[in-house]
């Protein structure tokens, strides 16, 4: 099992749902986040040091099994690439159980 951890542009969340539900991803948490990547932690301005700013942008997080953490990364990529700066992030985690509070299930079967 993966947890993919994604970071993308919120005008392209529809289609990249659209796309991982075409996958038969279904299960996934989508959360509101700010931040910046490898940007220089202050700008200067008119001889000021400001910080940079934060835009918005989501969290997409899945747990998925190992044979489909190709596709998933593939799909991603392909609909939610704008071909800007700050197109966002995945990170791929080793998750090494998962257990379904309603049925005690574990492992692959309670994702």
């Amino acid at each position: 099992m993966k947890k993919i951890d994604c970071i993308i542009r919120p005008h392209k969340l529809e289609e990249v749902k659209t796309a991982l539900n075409e996958l038969g991803v279904t299960g996934m948490t989508v959360s509101e986040v700010r931040g910046c990547g490898n940007s220089p932690p202050a700008e200067t301005w008119l001889g000021e040091e400001t910080l940079i700013r934060l835009p918005i942008r989501l969290r997409l997080e899945m747990v998925v099994s190992d044979a489909m953490v190709e596709s998933i990364i593939e799909t991603i990529l392909q609909h939610a690439r704008t071909g800007q700066s700050d197109d966002g992030k995945i990170f791929v985690l080793p998750y090494t159980d998962a257990i379904r509070i309603r049925t005690e299930e574990r492992g692959e079967p309670a994702i």
